[in-house]
């Protein structure tokens, strides 16, 4: 954006903004206003590929965590792999959600508002990680049939989730960098 757009705003020296000075840090680098506050202009953050891995590792760590717990629920109960893997992929969301949740309510955000950013933040994230963990497990030979004390079921998760990771971090960068995703849970980390 050029600063010639912003008509009726006052060019400002970059030396004036030294309170801006970790403005990239925030992920602002690219916005091209040198830091400068316009009301009422709202800038996606840049889509760097380090802000799209954070937001994938903060959604990886939700869904590992619910993926973990259902596939050791089911699998110590004894349940069948349909069953099982609606549990997991149920619980990965749940504490997905939960985690971006946590941090949204701790900014001061009303509860129904939360949901809301948590939904709009996490959703497809949360999709494409499960569909790959889970199609990776499905495809792979005996995954399914593996038990907790198996290495093949800890294997098997373990790469299903580095490479739902992989496949993921591009969906989040794609979705940051057009005021999607993450970016919209990124308002609140100020």
């Amino acid at each position: 954006m050029q600063h010639e757009a912003h008509t009726g705003h006052a060019h400002h020296g970059h030396g004036d903004h030294a309170e801006h000075a970790d403005h990239a840090r925030h992920g602002h680098e690219g916005h091209g206003h040198g830091g400068h506050g316009h009301a009422g202009h709202h800038h996606a953050p840049a889509a760097g590929w380090a802000m799209a891995a954070q937001a994938t590792l903060h959604c990886l760590t939700g869904c590992a965590i619910g993926e973990v717990l259902g596939m050791v629920i089911g699998t110590a109960l004894g349940w069948g792999n349909v069953a099982t893997m609606v549990l997991a992929i149920a619980l990965a969301f749940l504490f997905g959600y939960s985690l971006t949740l946590r941090g949204v309510l701790k900014a001061g955000v009303d509860f129904r508002a939360a949901v809301r950013v948590a939904l709009a933040a996490d959703t497809l994230s949360i999709a494409v990680m499960e569909l790959i963990d889970n199609g990776v497990i499905a495809l792979w030979p005996d995954a399914m049939d593996a038990h907790l004390d198996d290495v093949l079921f800890w294997g098997a998760l373990a790469i299903s989730l580095a490479l739902a990771f992989v496949v993921t971090t591009p969906v989040n960068k794609w979705m940051i960098g057009r005021g999607k995703g993450h970016a919209v849970v990124h308002q609140y980390h100020h």
